[in-house]
């Protein structure tokens, strides 16, 4: 069962109490349409609030109609302050408890296999559940609740098990707490990216090519590019170079890396007509470019050797589990691999949290770091030797410490050949979203066998440096859509300004306009439709244009444009050249404002 980052809140408590109104749901279900009318499945409690899945029997079905009902049930149940007492119990106890429950003598043997301590928890006299907790310890401790929707999800979240009911509920430890989360609730809702996306005309997907793959209109992937050059022109000045790999690769490349074992579920498979060898789509960057090192001998004077990659990535993502850009099949990433000495790691390390804090600050976001480390109960999880875990954890915290960044820890966060520096942001609605992230990695190199020349002739091992900024531009593009509420900075905008003519007199002035705006990099585009003034306005304010520039016969003879912004701000008439300079400042400087 997942679990929510308890960090997130201000303690455990949020979570125990979100894991325990899923059970007070489940318990009131139970008793307004009884056991025999579903199979319990399971709930965790989440990063929002908490869900709970079952399949319903004999043409029983539950909507959103309902809520209001089983919240009345929900709330009589929480002021009975009925205890929710745990109790360990064998396996044969639990198998006799839920033998009618497939998907409860599914979980009871998972967890035999596992030789996990088996627990139930009772709420009242008239509810059990499996469960392993926590929970709080009586149900009026539970101060807030909500049902919020109710969706289709497979079992295990994958396509061939059966299709289940899903109901999603919040809770909070006061009224208050909820009534700001139902606030950003619906504004999030008028932001979704995919709602915003297929608004304003940025991407689309297409059953023919097949889900979780996105299809970039000319304005989405002047966005993409508009990003991917930005974060480019950082890195560029710091030594990084771009390096192109090929998508797809031998088994054996990933075999030696370790992802084949670890992730061969979730890449996709490529057939050869001319060739029984096993090749596969490459799901990320790092093992390609440690064949581009190896390609050539190097010496200490070479290091440290930066290699920044765009390259597309494919992951076999379930399709319950695809959502919009959030989670796709094919992506790229802000990639970069550095391989350098060890007395080089520091200094590499300091360049790239400098430049994330460079490019964070330009796109106006708030964040933290999470000290990313294993998972102590599972070490079968990672390679490498456990005393250099130790060390390089140990050196993670030491760089954060020297660099004042304030981090939380994140056991079981790494990934399986090495701790993580992963950055935190936070987007307009308090949201949090991982971006960048920095990792020393000394297990890549070894199972690869690269080496370099060091300067008494000796070989050692280079250290590889994983970094990445914005992580994903198609992901970072739907935090922007929806962070910018689909309302983009004039450099990001795929239109910054829409050249709005009043009559067919202003035709050639307004051709003029647009002609010099592009010459300068500016897109913009000339409304030369037969619609009144009024309505191309609305229009542009519609596809969130930063710029109407409004033409008549006075702008005309005073070589002028009259400025809208698309919060309705009216700037009057400017002269052209003073409108342009502007413009051109706040691309040039990046700015998140318009014209003051």
């Amino acid at each position: 069962m997942s679990q929510i980052d308890a960090s997130k809140h201000n303690s455990d408590q949020l979570y125990k109490i979100r894991h325990s109104a899923e059970h007070v749901l489940t318990h009131a279900m139970t008793r307004l349409y009884g056991p025999d009318k579903f199979f319990m499945a399971m709930g965790p409690a989440t990063d929002d609030g908490y869900y709970f899945d079952f399949e319903t029997l004999n043409d029983f079905k539950i909507s959103e109609e309902d809520f209001p009902k089983i919240e009345a049930e929900m709330a009589k149940i929480i002021k009975e302050n009925l205890p929710i007492l745990r109790q360990e119990i064998s396996q044969d106890e639990a198998k006799k408890l839920f033998k009618d429950n497939p998907y409860k003598m599914e979980w009871l043997n998972s967890i035999a296999d596992k030789g996990e301590i088996i627990s139930i928890y009772k709420t009242g006299q008239d509810f059990t559940d499996l469960c392993a907790g926590p929970h709080v310890e009586k149900t009026s401790e539970i101060k807030a609740f909500k049902l919020l929707s109710i969706a289709g999800a497979y079992w295990h979240g994958d396509e061939k098990n059966k299709m289940l009911t899903r109901i999603y509920g919040t809770a909070f430890e006061s009224q208050e707490s909820l009534n700001k989360y139902l606030e950003m609730l619906e504004e999030a809702q008028k932001r979704d990216h995919r709602k915003l996306g297929k608004e304003l005309g940025l991407f689309t997907f297409s059953e023919l090519i097949g889900s979780g793959l996105p299809l970039y209109t000319p304005k989405g992937a002047s966005i993409r590019l508009a990003v991917n050059n930005y974060v480019e022109s950082v890195q560029i000045k710091q030594g990084y170079t771009q390096v192109w790999t090929p998508q797809i690769a031998k088994a054996k490349l990933f075999q030696i890396s370790g992802h084949y074992d670890k992730y061969k579920d979730s890449m996709f498979r490529v057939v050869s007509n001319f060739s029984d060898e096993e090749f596969f789509l490459k799901p990320m960057n790092c093992p390609q470019h440690t064949q581009i090192y190896a390609a050539a001998p190097h010496s200490y004077r070479d290091l440290p050797l930066r290699y920044a990659d765009f390259a597309m990535l494919y992951r076999d993502e379930k399709p319950g589990e695809l959502n919009g850009l959030a989670r796709v099949r094919a992506f790229s990433q802000d990639d970069c691999h550095i391989f350098c000495t060890e007395d080089q790691v520091d200094q590499e390390i300091d360049v790239a949290l400098k430049m994330t804090k460079e490019i964070m600050d330009t796109f106006g976001l708030k964040y933290k770091y999470r000290l990313s480390t294993r998972d102590p109960q599972h070490p079968e999880k990672y390679l490498g030797d456990p005393a250099t875990w130790d060390r390089v954890e140990k050196w993670a915290v030491d760089i954060m410490k020297r660099n004042k960044i304030e981090y939380f820890d994140g056991p079981g966060e790494a990934a399986f050949y090495a701790p993580k520096m992963d950055l935190i942001a936070t987007d307009a609605l308090g949201r949090e979203w991982q971006l960048s992230t920095v990792q020393i990695d000394f297990v890549m190199p070894e199972r690869f066998g690269l080496e370099y020349t060091a300067a008494d002739g000796t070989k050692k091992r280079p250290i590889m440096i994983h970094r990445a900024i914005i992580g994903s531009p198609e992901r970072f593009m739907m935090i922007m859509l929806e962070h910018f509420a689909g309302a983009f900075p004039l450099w990001l905008s795929p239109v910054g300004a829409k050249i709005i003519p009043i009559t067919d007199t202003q035709h050639d002035y307004a051709n003029k306009i647009l002609t010099k705006l592009k010459e300068q990099g500016i897109r913009a585009e000339l409304d030369d439709r037969s619609e009144k003034m009024q309505a191309k306005i609305r229009d542009a304010q519609m596809e969130k244009i930063p710029y109407m520039l409004i033409i008549g016969g006075r702008e005309v003879e005073s070589n002028s444009v009259s400025v809208r912004q698309r919060d309705g701000q009216d700037l009057g008439a400017l002269p052209f050249d003073e409108f342009l300079a502007k413009v051109k400042d706040q691309i040039n400087t990046k700015s998140l404002n318009l014209i003051k």
